[in-house]
């Protein structure tokens, strides 16, 4: 409740931090905000060329197959990527004024929850173009986004802590989201593995999260609930004990840093 009571107090700063998070990206460049939607159409391309023929993938409309799952997937990356070093790279800041400093992960990973919004007009262009079409189950949208943010959030809390006293953090983070992004099917359906293998994919919560996009936008169909509850379940545990971390850790900030 203090936290909340914090944010609310700080609401403008916190507003503003998720602006110059948003703007500041892309500042200088000459497309500006349309990188969000050429950076996963560029990725998608790629993979779309290479991989039908590498992984010998049966999925018909292998683009549409590829994007549902690569632009929450970014979102996820980008976020962790940047939100790990969130309280170093504003160590000038945190030596001379006080603010609640849970405003610095929450700014990241909310710019990235926007970032995300505007890249789905991308999934909803290849949907109805591509002869998918809309889904009526795109209401689950919000919810299975809201699960990914949490997760997120959690995560960011306890990198961005941890990465002010393990200066190699950052670089760890790097090295296991690209790991972590072939452990998750985002090339290929998990289905492809025998059921004693694929437990291991399962074990990832953004297995199910992926998964839950792709029921939306590509299977067109509910969203596996039971496996969204637990993921849902996880992301929040992963939140509190993120929070913790970084709560237990923030006093030695300011001298750190």
């Amino acid at each position: 409740m203090k936290l909340f009571k914090e944010l609310y107090q700080y609401r403008e700063l916190l507003k503003t931090n998720v602006k110059k998070e948003i703007r500041g990206k892309y500042k200088g460049s000459f497309l500006g905000v349309l990188w969000s939607f050429v950076n996963p159409l560029l990725m998608v391309l790629v993979y779309a060329l290479v991989f039908p023929y590498i992984m010998k993938s049966p999925e018909k409309n292998y683009l549409i197959f590829l994007i549902v799952a690569i632009i929450p997937w970014n979102w996820f990356t980008t976020v962790v990527g940047q939100g790990s070093t969130s309280i170093l790279i504003n160590a000038n800041i945190i030596k001379k004024v006080y603010f609640p400093r849970e405003i610095l992960p929450i700014s990241v990973v909310t710019s990235g929850l926007v970032n995300f919004l505007i890249s789905c007009i991308i999934i909803l262009v290849f949907v109805i173009f591509g002869g998918i079409g809309l889904s009526k189950y795109l209401f689950f949208l919000p919810l299975v986004a809201l699960i990914q943010y949490i997760l997120s959030l959690g995560v960011v809390f306890a990198l961005s802590a941890i990465d002010i006293y393990v200066r190699d953090a950052e670089y760890i983070v790097n090295f296991v989201l690209m790991m972590l992004f072939y452990g998750t099917p985002i090339l290929y359906n998990a289905t492809m593995f025998p059921e004693n293998v694929r437990w291991i994919l399962n074990v990832n919560p953004m297995t199910h999260i992926i998964n839950a996009y792709r029921d939306i936008f590509y299977y067109q169909m509910m969203p596996n609930m039971e496996a969204l509850g637990i993921v849902a379940l996880v992301s929040v545990t992963i939140m509190i004990v993120g929070y913790k971390i970084f709560k237990k850790l923030e006093k030695g900030f300011a001298e750190e840093v």
